[in-house]
C-alpha cells in the first residue's frame, strides 16, 4: 500500500490550519481516522455544479464518458481509490490489497460494516457479483472499459471470507490495482443489479456519499446525502445539482447570478476577469489529457498512410493554441501527455508545413485535394473548451492544401456512438487520463483489440499490438516503459491522429465554495466540499 502524496498532506495541514485558526465545531474522523474538519465553512446546502452536456450513463460500467463519471463518482465508491489530488493509490472499499510474486493472485481485504444505500450489506459476495456481471456483458459488448481494462485476462473472483476477495488472473496484468481504481469499476448494489437489471442506469445505487434522487434529461442530475455513509462526518453537502448549461458563457453567467457554483469548461480569455472578482475563484485541472483529431483509419482517402501525415502537417497546433487556450496548452506530439511514465520524448511532432502536406497528398494521388466530413464536438470537455471553433480552425487549415471539410455535429451521446461504429471521416475527440498508466491511453485507444470501443480511429498495426499486450503483462516498469516508446514511435509513422493538445482544463467557483479539488482524473470527489454561509 502507498501512502498518499506530500500534496495531499499539505492539503490537510491547511484545512487543520484553518480549523485552528477559529473554526468551531466537533473534530470528526472517518472510518480510516482521518480528520474531516471544517475549513471555517458550514455545513449543509446544495451545490449546482454546471455543466456543459448531459450524462449518457448513470450505470459507470457501461460507460466510458467523463460526464458519466463526474456524476457517479459521487454516488459509487471503487475497492481502491485515488488520493485527492493525484492518482496515487488508497484504500477505498478495501482497507488492504497484496499480490503474489507471480502477479496472479491479488488478496483485498474488504472495509467492515459498510451498506449500499438501499440497506444492502457490502461485502465479497457483492464484489464478485459485479465483476462477474461485467465479464459476462464484456462478452456482448455492454461494458467497453471492462474489454478495455481487463480483457479475458480475470479467471475467478473468488470469495475467501465475507470480508475478504481474491482475484485469479491467467497472466499478468501490470495496471490491474490502478485499474480497480479507476471510476467505471465502482461496486454497485447486488439488489440494485437484480432488481433492474440493464436498467441500473436509471436507478444508481452504491456505497458512495450521495444518492441518486432524479434525472431529467439533459436538464439536471439531483444527488442527495447519504445519511449511512461510511466516512463519519461526510458528505458536508445536503444535495447536489448537475445542470447542463451548454453555451460556456451562459455558465459563466449563472456563476456569476448565483446560479451555479461550480462551473466547468472555461474560456481561457475569461479567466483574467473571473481571477479579478473576488466573489469568484478559478481551479485550474492538472494536465492530464490529450485533445486530438481521430482519422478514421477504415474511411475513403484516410485508409492512406500518406494522407494521414499530410493531415498532420496541414494542422498549425500553435495557432489552436494562442486562439481558444489563451496559451495554457502545450502541443501534442504522442497519444499520451508527457507527465505519464513510459512518454517517449525523442518523438518529433509533425511541425506545420502545408507545403510538405500538399507533397504527400500528391504521392498519394490526390494532388486536387478530396473533401471529407470534419465532426465537431457539441460540449466543451476538459481539453476542447470549444469544440465548434477549434473545427472551423481546422477546417480552414486543411483548405489551404485542398482538402475540402465539412463540418458536422450530433447530440453528445449519438456523436459518441456514432464515432464508436466508425461512421466519422475525422473527428474532434479527446482523454483524461483514469489511472495515470500509459495503458489507459496507448491500449485502451489504440489496441486493435479495443476497435468498437474506445478506439474510434479504427486503427491497427499488429506490431504495435505486440508491444502494448507486452507491456501489460510486464512487471518491471523499466522494460514497460522502454515497450511503451516503440509503440509510440510506430503510432507517430501511422499517423492515426493528429494529436492536438495537451491542455491545462480551467474550472470557476463561487468564492464560498471550500475544499473543492479538481482531480487530475476529471472525476472529482464532492464529499469534503462545503459552501460557506
Amino acid at each position: 500500500m502507498k501512502k498518499k502524496s506530500v500534496a495531499l498532506l499539505f492539503t490537510m495541514l491547511l484545512v487543520l490550519a484553518a480549523f485552528l485558526a477559529g473554526c468551531g465545531g466537533d473534530k470528526d474522523k472517518d472510518a480510516d481516522g482521518k480528520d474531516n474538519q471544517g475549513s471555517g465553512s458550514s455545513s449543509g446546502g446544495t451545490l449546482v455544479f454546471a455543466r456543459g452536456g448531459d450524462s449518457t450513463n448513470l450505470d459507470p460500467a457501461a460507460t466510458t464518458e467523463g460526464e458519466a463519471f463526474r456524476v457517479t463518482k459521487n454516488i459509487f465508491d471503487t475497492l481502491i481509490d485515488f488520493g485527492d489530488d493525484n492518482t496515487e493509490l488508497v484504500p477505498g472499499l478495501a482497507t488492504e490489497w497484496k499480490g503474489s510474486e507471480d502477479g496472479l493472485t491479488y488478496t483485498l481485504k474488504l472495509r467492515e460494516g459498510v451498506k449500499f444505500q438501499d440497506g444492502t450489506d457490502f461485502n465479497a459476495e457483492a464484489v464478485k457479483i459485479n465483476f462477474d456481471r461485467w465479464k459476462e456483458g464484456g462478452a456482448d459488448k455492454k461494458f467497453d472499459y471492462y474489454v478495455s481494462q481487463f480483457g479475458d485476462r480475470i479467471e475467478e473472483v473468488k470469495v475467501v471470507d465475507p470480508n475478504t476477495v481474491e482475484f485469479k488472473l491467467n497472466g499478468v496484468l501490470a495496471p490491474f490495482l490502478k485499474n480497480l481504481a479507476m471510476s467505471p469499476f465502482a461496486i454497485a448494489s447486488p439488489a440494485a443489479i437484480e432488481k433492474y437489471g440493464d436498467k441500473l442506469n436509471e436507478h444508481p445505487v452504491g456505497t458512495g456519499p450521495f444518492k441518486f434522487k432524479e434525472w431529467k434529461r439533459n436538464d439536471k442530475i439531483t444527488l442527495v446525502k447519504n445519511e449511512t455513509y461510511w466516512k463519519k462526518g461526510l458528505p458536508k453537502l445536503d444535495s447536489v445539482i448537475f445542470k447542463v448549461i451548454p453555451e460556456n458563457s451562459a455558465r459563466l453567467n449563472a456563476l456569476k447570478n448565483n446560479e451555479a457554483d461550480i462551473i466547468e469548461g472555461v474560456n481561457y480569455s475569461d479567466m483574467p476577469a473571473i481571477e479579478g472578482d473576488s466573489n469568484l475563484q478559478i481551479f485550474k485541472r492538472p494536465s492530464f489529457n490529450t485533445a486530438y483529431l481521430g482519422l478514421t483509419n477504415t474511411r475513403g482517402p484516410l485508409k492512406d498512410k500518406l494522407v494521414r501525415q499530410a493531415l498532420n502537417y496541414a494542422v498549425d497546433k500553435s495557432a489552436l493554441i494562442d486562439a481558444f487556450y489563451s496559451g495554457a496548452a502545450e502541443p501534442a506530439i504522442n497519444p499520451m501527455p508527457p507527465v505519464v511514465a513510459g512518454y517517449n520524448k525523442d518523438v518529433k511532432d509533425y511541425e506545420y508545413n502545408p507545403e510538405k502536406a500538399k507533397e504527400l497528398l500528391k504521392q498519394a494521388g490526390y494532388e486536387k485535394g478530396f473533401s471529407i466530413e470534419l465532426w465537431a464536438m457539441p460540449v466543451a470537455r476538459p481539453y476542447m473548451p470549444d469544440g465548434q471553433k477549434v473545427a472551423e480552425a481546422i477546417q480552414a487549415d486543411f483548405a489551404k492544401v485542398g482538402v475540402k471539410a465539412k463540418i458536422v455535429s450530433y447530440e453528445w451521446a449519438t456523436y459518441l456512438d456514432k464515432a464508436a461504429k466508425g461512421d466519422a471521416d475525422a473527428f474532434l475527440m479527446g482523454w483524461t487520463g483514469d489511472n495515470g498508466d500509459a495503458d489507459n491511453f496507448l491500449y485502451v485507444l489504440l489496441d486493435q483489440d479495443t476497435i468498437g470501443t474506445n478506439n474510434y480511429a479504427r486503427y491497427s498495426n499488429p506490431k504495435v499490438h505486440e508491444l502494448l499486450t507486452a507491456a501489460q503483462k510486464t512487471i518491471d516498469d523499466d522494460e514497460r516503459d522502454q515497450l511503451y516508446k516503440e509503440a509510440q514511435v510506430l503510432i507517430k509513422e501511422d499517423a492515426p491522429w493528429i494529436p492536438l493538445v495537451h491542455s491545462t482544463p480551467l474550472l470557476a467557483g463561487s468564492a464560498k465554495v471550500k475544499n473543492f479539488i479538481a482531480h487530475p482524473t476529471g472525476s472529482d470527489f464532492l464529499e469534503k466540499v462545503e459552501i460557506q454561509k
